[in-house]
């Protein structure tokens, strides 16, 4: 017994002797992270995945495990900096010489270091100033080293592909403990398609969608990531419910009775033509009726779909999955699944064939490019500055050009950008790098803003490169990538206009013998179908839509519509030739060749003539799908032009159709005042109000005039101020331009008449002329402004279509016609006046009527009016009737 302790005693000196080594083994000098440290790559470009640590055993290494990258340019280096700014990673070093120009899948690497470890790592290209991913090293010394970073958005424990073309991943962590999932949505497809992901009803004999409880993510119109419940309760697209009928379909849950959004979005991107979601959902269904309760532990039936998103509309307000089509197990499909399970099946990163997600412009001949600047959103070159440049409100798009075809770009993007072209990747002046470059336009003198632009023009010809960039000289990466093509629509077709929103453009050529017209359309953002359509609106239009089928193949048809809804949509049999249609990313482009008089009688198509000297009003309409046949709400367009552009096709221009100005109203009601109220009152003070004392009359009638000639020149330049200058082309303008001169004599005239003549003289024969010239271009000057005004509510509602254009037309007549009856009632009564004067002739008076300018310009024969309240003594004699 007395042995025992001295052996314990000897066996924890063993121990501690052991252990030793351990404890002293030496660790690396450069770095105080330890052992426990780990960190995940932010994934920006290029697919990055990754989570990075601190090698064992002392060594001076990072170890990266799960590394996924798609193959960068031979210039791309992992990267030590001081943090993730564009000067920061420029001033950086290469951290590691390995080469990052090849794809990595699920690799391990280890990299060595031989100095102290940098504040960041960085995979990045020092040429196109890329940053693809990077994650922060801390420093220093304290708890906080041994502490895991915050997991990346992008990382999680499992992973499984669902599709056969692996073009469909489905990413999960289980937190048991707290109750929830976290499941991202993985899948190489465009922008407009969604991702579904859910359970299956576990009381259903086998797996299948009616009562399935999924998930549905994706990204709006604008980008923005979203993810919702939805309970799929029929085979169809969601059809709202209404008070005859219940909601049916594939339908947010927060569109049933009793239903709610149980799914809660946590991240999303789209990145290297990928989109990804990851969003958090609770095991235990708390909405028992719409929700699926989910086993941790438990091997469960799971379905997905991948399809095309329908936007919102009038009808529907959300965003809703279309039917997936396709074949089972590349576009919708089901599986088992146990969340406890621990699996990566997911080797590498998704590549999609079409990586470029920024959105297109392409350039054509007549349309300027508006160059603006505003705060970088979605910048596709990271890292970035604040501020990056816009084109036509789109924020650093891919811009294609064509070869010959002359480029104008309407700078206002400040006076601190200067555009130029350049074959630099960066922009910003190249030479401060002690680079070269060759630059194809712009320059210093390219800088404006909106109230006075810079006009640059450029043109690319057969020795510019296949890709270009468009940048600021005096800032780097503002700009993007310019596409340089051979010809293509602008040298086509003679003209073009960009139509309402700038989201269309219209190309068109007129046949020599002017019995023909070759159209063609363009969508400048991606959409299902592209429609345009001749008329003020789509309802009430001949419209044409364009599409491409699930066989690849392009189509388009020809339709007149005369309602809002499917039923109001007709097949037509227009004769177009020349048809073609293609969707390019997204776009749809299509063309055709169609005479402009149909010859056809007795259909609706007829009617659907041409006239090149008349303004062709066209709209446009986009939507997310288009079957040709059995049409029904679903293909409803998702967006539609505002408002109808008038295109001029002799000149090659385009004006909009708007509302009527507050300005013109103005102008027309000064015309009215001036033509309907001022002019006429003038004139018949001189007529009828000659019993006045004195000159009362006189003065009314020069006030009147004078007051018509002020308003009416008022009325005049607000007109020519609103349209920006003054055209005589059409009859309206013809009118009131006569209709002002002849105002315009009636004072020259009163100044050059002649004197009056003496009491008791006769007028001469000039005093008689200038009085006839007087009341006949009065008169005149009063009837021309009258049609002056009815052309110009005809020329208001053929140019705005104003809605009560008609209505003022009407009381614009009734006005006239009301003047018209008080005119004949007073000449009425003048006319019996004179019967009676006639019937007492054997009373005459004789005398001294003190004859001045107030006589009665109506009578020319210079007779004057009895008045009882005339002037002086008057000497009468009373005459006797001869008699037989």
């Amino acid at each position: 017994m007395a042995a025992d302790p001295l052996l314990a005693l000897l066996a924890g000196a063993l121990l501690v002797a052991a252990l030793a080594p351990a404890a002293a083994a030496p660790s690396c000098p450069h770095t105080n992270l330890t052992a426990n440290f780990s960190a995940d790559l932010t994934m920006l470009q290029h697919q990055l995945r990754g989570t990075v640590r601190l090698a064992g055993d002392g060594k001076c290494a990072l170890e990266l495990t799960r590394f996924d990258l798609l193959a960068a340019s031979p210039s791309a280096r992992f990267w030590a900096a001081d943090g993730p700014a564009m000067a920061d990673l420029a001033a950086g070093r290469a951290f590691s010489p390995l080469p990052l120009n090849k794809t990595f899948r699920n690799a391990s690497l280890e990299l060595p270091f031989a100095r102290p470890l940098p504040r960041l790592l960085a995979l990045y290209d020092p040429d196109t100033s890329s940053d693809f991913g990077h994650v922060f090293l801390p420093n220093g010394t304290g708890p906080d080293l041994d502490i895991a970073a915050e997991p990346a958005p992008t990382m999680f424990d499992n992973c499984i592909p669902l599709s056969e073309t692996e073009t469909y991943r489905l990413r999960w962590t289980l937190n048991a403990s707290a109750g929830t999932v976290e499941i991202g949505l993985e899948a190489a497809v465009g922008s407009e398609y969604y991702m579904a992901f859910g359970w299956a009803d576990p009381k259903a004999n086998s797996p299948a969608m009616i009562h399935a409880d999924v998930v549905v993510a994706g990204f709006t119109e604008e980008g923005t990531p979203f993810a919702e419940d939805y309970y799929i309760s029929d085979y169809t697209e969601c059809t709202l419910g209404k008070e005859d009928s219940p909601v049916s379909g594939v339908c947010p849950d927060k569109v049933y009775e009793d239903g709610k959004n149980d799914s809660v979005l946590v991240y999303g991107h789209r990145r290297d033509g990928v989109s990804f979601v990851r969003y958090v959902r609770k095991l235990d269904a708390e909405d028992a009726k719409y929700d699926v309760p989910v086993g941790a532990t438990e091997e469960m039936a799971v379905l997905w779909a991948i399809g095309k998103l329908r936007p919102p509309d009038t009808m529907r307000p959300h965003y809703l999955p279309q039917n997936h089509g396709g074949p089972r197990d590349t576009t919708f499909g089901f599986a088992r699944l146990n969340l406890s399970e621990t699996v990566d099946n997911c080797l590498g990163p998704l590549d999609a064939d079409n990586k470029e997600d920024q959105e297109r412009i392409i350039a054509d001949r007549k349309t300027p490019l508006v160059v603006t600047s505003a705060p970088a959103v979605r910048y596709p070159n990271p890292p970035n500055p604040d501020k990056v440049l816009y084109i036509n409100k789109k924020e650093a798009p891919l811009l294609k050009v064509e070869r010959g075809v002359p480029v104008k770009f309407s700078v206002q993007a400040g006076h601190d950008v200067a555009l130029y072209i350049t074959s630099d990747t960066i922009g910003g002046n190249a030479t401060l790098r002690n680079k070269t470059e060759v630059v194809y336009a712009g320059g210093p003198d390219a800088h404006g803003v909106l109230a006075t632009p810079k006009e640059l023009v450029w043109l690319p010809d057969r020795n510019t490169p296949d890709l270009v960039y468009y940048q600021s000289l005096y800032d780097q990466k503002m700009g993007w990538k310019v596409q340089v093509v051979d010809g293509g629509l602008s040298d086509m077709y003679n003209n073009s206009v960009v139509l309402d929103d700038q989201q269309v453009t219209l190309f068109w050529t007129l046949s020599v013998d002017y019995k023909s017209i070759s159209i063609a359309a363009r969508g400048e953002k991606k959409s299902g179908y592209l429609a345009i359509g001749f008329g003020s609106g789509m309802v009430n239009s001949f419209t044409y839509v364009a599409w491409v089928g699930n066989d690849g193949v392009g189509r388009v048809k020809t339709y007149w519509i005369d309602g809002k809804s499917a039923a109001g949509i007709h097949p037509t049999s227009e004769n177009i030739t020349f048809v073609r249609c293609k969707s390019e990313n997204g776009i749809i482009t299509f063309e055709f060749t169609r005479p402009l008089n149909p010859s056809c009688a007795g259909k609706v198509e007829c009617k659907n003539i041409i006239d090149p000297t008349t303004p062709l009003k066209v709209v446009w309409a986009m939507g997310a799908s288009w079957s040709g046949d059995d049409l029904t709400d679903s293909n409803m367009h998702s967006v539609t032009s505002s408002r109808p552009i008038r295109v001029l096709l002799l000149r090659g221009s385009a004006e909009a159709e708007q509302d009527l100005r507050p300005v013109l109203a103005v102008h027309g009601f000064m015309m009215f005042v001036a033509w309907g109220i001022l002019f006429p009152g003038g004139i018949m003070a001189a007529r009828y109000l000659k019993s006045l004392k004195g000159d009362g009359w006189f003065q009314i009638h020069a006030y009147l005039q004078y007051s018509g000639i002020s308003i009416m020149f008022l009325g005049v330049l607000f007109a020519a101020a609103e349209l920006r200058g003054f055209f005589v082309s059409s009859v309206h303008v013809k009118f009131g331009v006569l209709a002002l001169l002849l105002a315009v004599l009636q004072p020259l005239n009163a100044k050059f008449r002649p004197s009056k003549p003496a009491n008791g003289e006769v007028p001469s024969r000039n005093r008689i002329l200038w009085e006839y010239l007087h009341v006949i271009t009065g008169r005149s000057a009063v009837i021309v402004g009258i049609v002056a005004l009815f052309t110009g509510m005809k020329h208001l509602g053929h140019r705005y279509d104003s809605e009560n254009v008609e209505e003022l037309t009407w009381a614009l007549m009734l006005w006239v016609l009301s003047v018209i009856v008080v005119v004949l009632c007073l000449e009425y009564k003048v006319v019996k006046r004179r019967i009676g004067d006639r019937s007492t002739r054997g009373h005459w008076v004789l005398g001294n009527t003190e004859e001045d300018d107030s006589v009665d310009l109506l009578h020319p024969d210079g007779t004057a009016r009895n008045s009882e309240s005339s002037a002086s003594g008057v000497m009468e004699v009373q005459l006797e009737p001869l008699t037989r």
